[in-house]
């Protein structure tokens, strides 16, 4: 358990007073206040009433989760001839690195304040929830004047390892509290996505075309438009929890793969990444979670989770894009939300 006294919220403000809040629990993303086209400032990401109740939260709110962010198929992979055996925390399959304190997403980060963010990390040992290799984390924050918040994750292993790290912030550009955002229009930088299993397991196979089916974003849509059509991949989730495949994705090329725009307010957000992957999630289990930030609580599809990363199951999939972290070489993924 963590101890409340241990956490920390670090503010980084620009020069016309928006302001990001991060917290060391989960090196996550508690605000970010942007203004609309009126200039009038609102929190476009949701969150917590109470910093503790971040821990063991299921939605993962704001946080990083790890070693491995997304699913490993029974918990299982085979690596240099050896076969390791993971929790299972999500139906028969690992998820995020583990229930609880197994996960980054639920433990105490180190923080270090630097001139423009902060830099948060973590050691990881040997045999960590099931994982090989000492491991050192480090995600480190910038928020800048035009309201870009870049988010670069990097690691290090003493022998060779799995590692997928991502962000998983839930937004709402009209506000954290304003409801739902069937409303707000997504475009994805992806005509391909990842047909799964009922347990959300990549199926054998290439990526699947989205032309023709509900999971088409090509062309900016409400995101409720089909989100109870009655399709296998929406069925499963109750809603979209599909990955995307990045359009011409090169490696070390950081672009845009997401856009997402909501009318009334005029807000756009503009995400960007190195990563092959976009796994996007509607909040299709919000319900119950803890009490936002204004005290309220939080409904399903109240917010839209946009995490860039690796493919779910990679280390099982050798068709995947994909690299094992190995000694002497750095695990890197930068992630940067733009707010418009």
């Amino acid at each position: 358990m963590v101890n409340p006294d241990d956490i920390r919220l670090f503010s980084i403000v620009n020069a016309d007073g928006s302001e990001v809040i991060l917290s060391n629990l989960g090196a996550g993303i508690v605000s970010v206040v942007v203004p609309d086209r009126e200039g009038r400032m609102a929190d476009v990401v949701l969150g917590y009433h109470n910093p503790e109740d971040y821990e063991n939260d299921g939605p993962c709110m704001g946080k990083v989760p790890g070693r491995y962010a997304n699913r490993i198929a029974k918990g299982q992979f085979t690596l240099g001839g050896k076969a390791y055996q993971l929790a299972i925390n999500n139906g028969p399959n690992h998820l995020h690195g583990g229930p609880g304190e197994q996960s980054f997403a639920n433990r105490i980060w180190a923080a270090e304040e630097i001139s423009d963010g902060i830099i948060f990390s973590l050691d990881s040992p040997d045999g960590d929830a099931g994982y090989p290799g000492n491991l050192h984390v480090e995600a480190r924050y910038t928020w800048t004047d035009d309201h870009r918040l870049t988010l670069h994750l990097s690691a290090t292993s003493d022998a060779e390892t799995v590692i997928n790290l991502t962000n998983h912030a839930y937004f709402n550009l009209k506000g954290e509290e304003a409801g739902d955002v069937t409303g707000h229009e997504l475009k994805l930088f992806a005509a391909r996505y990842l047909s799964t299993d009922e347990t959300l397991i990549p199926l054998p196979g290439e990526p699947a075309p989205v032309k023709g089916t509900p999971m088409d974003f090509t062309t900016a849509k409400p995101i409720g438009r089909d989100l109870k059509a009655d399709f296998p991949a929406l069925n499963y989730g109750k809603g979209y929890d599909n990955c995307f495949v990045v359009d011409d994705w090169q490696k070390g090329m950081v672009r845009p793969v997401a856009r997402l725009t909501e009318a009334t307010t005029g807000r756009r957000l503009t995400v960007s990444t190195d990563a092959p992957g976009i796994q996007v999630y509607t909040g299709n289990w919000l319900e119950g979670c803890p009490l936002s930030k204004s005290g309220k609580a939080y409904h399903d599809y109240d917010g839209v989770a946009l995490e860039c990363q690796y493919f779910p199951d990679s280390p099982n999939r050798p068709d995947f894009p994909f690299e094992t972290l190995k000694p002497g070489e750095v695990y890197e993924n930068t992630i940067v939300f733009a707010f418009e």
